[in-house]
């Protein structure tokens, strides 16, 4: 422990409290007495007491404050109460040394780490305690470092915030694990508080256990050098993924409306059926192998404490690695929701609580596989017991990344479950899966997955239904009492798991698996072929991507290009913004990717729901209404110009156009366009097409003035239906009234497309409803000519425009303008189930 913070006028020797509280009285004095804290922080330490206990073992007792009195430390120190008598601190146990700290960050974990090396040695931590030396204790705690105090708190800091929670499955790990992350970057302590209950801000399970839901108003207080500035980057970031959070429970809506409109499989006869919840769609016949939950027993090998503490660093640093690889593998794979997954169970292991517990059980003797299993196992029973599930699915989440830390530990334990290596054509039927576990089976074998516990939000189900696995939830404990080896049908739209069907059933359900099977390799089959009309007109297909491999995977579904490609997301999950080299490499990739085919690169959009704490920008009460798109991008060219300047180098290694977003005025594109020849010709690059975002009234006003001057438009229907409705789309009670087919905004597209008409310039949608089959055909039919959208919906997109002509879009979309309201628009949606199927070619 270095020496500005133990120090000698810090030490007493041969003191003789008459109890516990006049012990920490005399240590907290210390600490007053030398200016480091407040005398008022001596009460703090003793209200501590009253709600965790600070004994840590072999005689040594950390007495520390409450976190909501951390103003009252002027200086973080530590004193020594050597005591060589001892005083009992709790029933049976005895205290010769008091460590009372006084910090101000979170420095504890250094603290027990080494105070571990020091327990260890029960013969030399004796002799400390009658020792009438105060070096002798100097020397032994050399190299210690402080502690801070566990996550709880009670009143405010002195500078806050409130906020509604409007996410609609409330507060999460995904969006949990970016407000730790932010807040971490700041010195200052932060503390989230939900009526009478708070929890640490740069803690994830502190956080959690909150069980934030939907609608209730939080404060969020700071203290520190950079309280405020901490509070303002954790707002925005806390505001800025309302929209992310909202599209995800939208697009689950829609999934379960899809769903249950659906025409489902219904069996004939009357086999056993288990009713629980559609987590993923399909339909599917196998063999049920039965997971029975196993009981892990973890053998208590005690070791010694430096050595243990050393292995229980080198399994988190191991583990935290695993993770990172995970979930960059399963961004390439699956996507950027399925990563965050794994992003969030890494930062469980950086919780206080787990890592103090874990020490405290080993400083009692315990060993080090042991007391870490005893600490994921208590902390996940407390999340579960909220009754949340959400909460739940979380603990769950613990579970899984605890037993990856205990593969580190202990791996002749083989406490992982492994992926299943024998058989085929099963459905999995378990009390619970991991996402580990589902995210490591092979669908080749596994065709269905089927769970006691868990609930469709779950990141078990988000992975099933990435990976297309029928699967189901919340079966109930008689799953797993059925036998082993039955031919089951699972069935993931109703829900159900059926047992003992007989052949007539069997015979049913296989032919309706080849209808579901023939009508969806139809649909991958011809996801290659053009978007022609029945009468010729083409409309080119794209797909929104953000990197290299999604790009590649989007033209294996079909995509004829790449339409959008946010780069605000190589701006995203970083403390710096990526050189220009960096950008480069990106966008080369993305061209090497698509193989010739065009890339649309739109310029960083930071603003609104985008926010990038590192860039500092001021706080602003309504940022949709404030500074982004290009109005942040011409005030700042160091963002600017060096984006252009990786786009023009990439531009010779293939078709690449420059999309511009939130133009409002000609001045801004006059503006753009100068700097983007002025860049070109330092470069000696080629020119390329310069497009811009139509996302606001504005733009619309002036499109055929704007026409003139740039290539292209891309219509952001996101923006520009906020903008024309006048809803803001992160509003917790008007979000799911923002919807794109609305006649008014429907009329701004017609608009759009007319003034750029007059420039023979084209125009496409970028935004979501442009993969929605009713909104590309009112769309083509309003004369759009490209669309870009998510590449699941590439098939079922230009299967629909080849069973239309273009008459039949044109009226179809001159119906919609002339539509009162959005219902009369998706009523529509009936001219286009009517069509007869696409003849295969």
């Amino acid at each position: 422990m270095s020496s500005t913070l133990i120090r000698p006028e810090l030490v007493r020797l041969g003191a003789s409290p008459t109890s516990k509280a006049q012990a920490i009285r005399e240590a907290g004095q210390l600490l007053a007495a030398a200016g480091h804290i407040d005398p008022a922080y001596v009460d703090s330490l003793l209200a501590r007491e009253n709600v965790a206990n600070t004994y840590l073992g072999h005689g040594v007792a950390i007495p520390h404050g409450m976190i909501e009195h951390r103003h009252l430390i002027r200086s973080t120190a530590i004193a020594v109460l050597q005591v060589p008598g001892g005083i009992e601190w709790n029933p049976g146990q005895t205290v010769h040394l008091v460590f009372a700290i006084a910090a101000q960050s979170d420095e504890h974990l250094a603290l027990l780490r080494r105070l571990t090396r020091l327990l260890q040695d029960e013969a030399a931590l004796g002799r400390l305690f009658d020792t009438p030396h105060p070096a002798d204790l100097l020397a032994a705690l050399e190299q210690q470092a402080p502690a801070a105090e566990p996550a709880e708190a009670i009143a405010d800091f002195a500078h806050g915030f409130d906020w509604v929670m409007d996410y609609p499955n409330g507060l999460h790990a995904r969006p949990a694990q970016q407000w730790v992350e932010t807040a971490r970057r700041f010195a200052a302590n932060v503390r989230v508080r939900k009526g009478e209950e708070s929890g640490d801000g740069k803690n994830l399970i502190a956080l959690l256990q909150l069980g934030i839901a939907h609608g209730e108003t939080l404060h969020v207080s700071a203290e520190g050098p950079d309280a405020e500035a901490l509070l303002s980057a954790l707002q925005a970031v806390m505001s800025g993924l309302t929209a992310g959070e909202q599209e995800q429970a939208d697009k689950a809506a829609k999934q379960q409306q899809a769903q249950a409109g659906r025409a489902q499989w219904q069996p004939a006869g009357k086999p056993l059926a288990l009713d629980g919840i559609a987590a993923s769609p399909g339909l599917a016949i196998g063999q049920l192998r039965v997971l029975k939950p196993a009981v892990l027993e973890v053998p208590d090998h005690p070791v010694l404490l430096g050595s243990g503490g050393d292995q229980l660093d080198a399994a988190l640093a191991a583990t935290r690695l695993e993770l990172q690889d995970l979930a960059a593998a399963t961004g390439k794979r699956m996507g950027a929701t399925e990563a965050g997954i794994f992003r969030a169970q890494a930062e469980l292991l950086n919780d206080t609580d787990l890592i103090t517990l874990t020490c405290q059980l080993m400083v009692e003797g315990h060993g080090v596989a042991w007391a870490w299993h005893q600490a994921v196992s208590r902390l996940a029973e407390r999340l579960a017991a909220l009754g949340n599930p959400l909460l739940a699915a979380r603990a769950a989440d613990l579970r899984d990344v605890g037993l990856r830390v205990l593969d580190q530990l202990a791996p002749e334990l083989g406490a992982r479950r492994k992926p299943l290596d024998e058989g085929s054509n099963l459905i999995i039927a378990a009390a619970d899966l991991t996402p580990s576990d589902t995210a490591a089976l092979d669908p080749q074998r596994i065709i269905g997955l089927c769970t006691a516990q868990g609930g469709p939000s779950s990141h078990t189900a988000i992975i099933a239904r990435t990976v297309g696995l029928p699967a189901l939830v919340a079966l109930g404990a008689s799953l797993l009492d059925l036998p082993d080896g039955a031919t089951a049908i699972i069935d993931g739209d109703s829900g159900r798991l059926y047992l003992n069907a007989d052949e007539a059933d069997l015979a049913s359900a296989r032919q309706w698996m080849a209808r579901q099977q023939e009508a969806a390799r139809k649909a991958a089959a011809a996801a290659m072929a053009p978007a022609a009309t029945q009468d010729g007109k083409r409309i080119e297909v794209a797909a929104n991507a953000n990197h290299p491999d999604q790009a590649a995977a989007a033209v294996k579904a079909g995509a004829e290009g790449v339409g959008l490609m946010r780069t605000e997301f190589l701006f995203l999950e970083r403390d710096s913004a990526p050189s220009e080299d960096e950008q480069y490499q990106s966008y080369r990739g993305m061209l090497d990717a698509l193989q010739g085919k065009p890339l649309i690169v739109r310029t960083l959009d930071i603003g609104g729901d985008k926010q990038v704490p590192y860039l500092n920008l001021p706080h602003e009460e309504n940022p949709f209404l404030g500074v982004r798109g290009v109005r942040l991008l011409l005030r700042r060219p160091d963002l600017l110009e060096p984006q252009l300047r990786a786009i023009y180098r990439a531009a010779s290694h293939g078709p690449l156009s420059i999309m511009f977003p939130m133009i409002t005025s000609l001045e801004e594109v006059k503006a753009l366009r100068a700097v983007c020849e002025r860049i070109r010709q330092e470069l000696g690059a080629p020119e390329v097409a310069l497009g811009i975002m139509v996302e606001v009234p504005a733009a619309v006003a002036m499109a055929d003035q704007l026409a003139e001057h740039v290539d292209f438009f891309s219509i952001g229907t996101n923006d520009l239906t906020q903008y024309v409705l006048a809803i803001d789309r992160q509003h917790p009670e008007l979000a799911r009234e923002a919807d794109a087919l609305h006649p008014a905004v429907l009329r701004m597209i017609r608009q759009t497309v007319e003034g750029a008409s007059r420039h023979n310039r084209w125009v496409g949608v970028c935004g979501g409803i442009a993969g929605d089959p009713l909104g590309a055909a009112i769309l083509a039919g309003l004369g759009v000519q490209e669309l870009s959208m998510s590449q699941r919906d590439i098939a079922n997109v230009k299967a629909m425009l080849r069973r239309c002509s273009s008459g039949h879009l044109a009226r179809l979309a001159a119906d919609a303008l002339r539509c009162a309201d959005v219902g009369a628009v998706r009523a529509l949606a009936a001219r286009l189930e009517s069509l007869p199927e696409e003849v295969e070619a």
